[in-house]
């Protein structure tokens, strides 16, 4: 998620990627420990991978290949769309496999329910939630659990993140203000969340985007992927095989409260609005 005014997405869309910016939020990176780079940049960036991403419609006007910085301070190579979505190279590859028909305004990869998602806060290092961010995370976890959903969230602070289903993290490294995530795969949410850049942001907006990543992770899109109103464009991220199905009872137009929009402001309350809750429940 990006801070161009610190917006981000409206409706909530799934996807199988990581991404979201505003105003003046910056990608999420992830939390910096023993960097030690576990694995060289040994993918590939030619006209067949761009082709790839374009066939699924996301914007290919800045891919790149990125040394993705794990909890741990170790990283690994990933392909990089959209500033903040990436894709590891199982994930490209499952990507490149898929059929790209569908046309859903939500993701055709979700998390299978009932599920109870184990997620945590890092605290280790230079990579630790600062007590902010903390609170912020706690208030996001509280937006998804307060629903009753068929999902829910065991929240728990601590660095033994492997055993977890989810780890929100801090990147040291990361320019710019925001978050990172990625789509769910294989009924399991997205790991990874990076945030990044916010600590000069109230607690709501730290709140706002966390809510937003743990949304990529359990497989919404932005809501203005049509456009991204919010950031101040207007280009079409596209449909493709990740689906963008319209979810019932939410509208099809830009909804600018929204907190999936692909980029936020400095005044979010980091709170649902009532599409935002329709649509959870409606997938979950």
């Amino acid at each position: 998620m990006r801070k161009f005014k610190i917006l981000v997405a409206s409706t909530l869309f799934l996807s199988l990627a990581v991404a979201c910016q505003k105003d003046e939020v910056a990608p999420i990176e992830e939390p910096t420990a023993a960097e030690e780079v576990v694995q060289q940049s040994t993918l590939e960036l030619n006209d067949e991978v761009i082709g790839v991403f374009k066939r699924n419609f996301f914007n290919v006007g800045n891919v790149k290949v990125v040394d993705f910085m794990l909890p741990d301070g170790s990283y690994e190579s990933r392909y990089q769309v959209e500033d903040d979505i990436t894709f590891s190279a199982e994930q490209y590859e499952i990507l490149a496999a898929l059929n790209t028909t569908e046309k859903n305004y939500h993701t055709n990869n979700l998390v299978s329910s009932p599920r109870t998602i184990s997620i945590i806060g890092y605290t280790g290092g230079s990579n630790a939630l600062s007590s902010k961010e903390r609170t912020a995370l706690q208030y996001a976890v509280n937006n998804y659990n307060r629903l009753n959903l068929s999902i829910s969230f065991s929240l728990t602070f601590g660095t033994n993140y492997q055993n977890k289903d989810m780890v929100v993290y801090y990147n040291p490294n990361a320019s710019g203000s925001g978050g990172s995530a990625g789509f769910p795969s294989g009924g399991r949410p997205f790991k990874f969340v990076q945030i990044y850049g916010l600590d000069n942001f109230s607690t709501d907006v730290n709140e706002h985007v966390i809510t937003h990543e743990i949304g990529h992770s359990v497989g919404f899109r932005h809501t203005d992927w049509f456009s991204r109103q919010s950031c101040g464009e207007n280009t079409n991220e596209g449909v493709g095989s990740i689906g963008a199905n319209p979810i019932p009872g939410t509208p099809d137009g830009y909804d600018p409260t929204s907190v999936m929009l692909a980029c936020f402001s400095n005044n979010e309350d980091g709170e649902f609005n009532s599409n935002d809750v329709t649509a959870l429940r409606y997938l979950y």
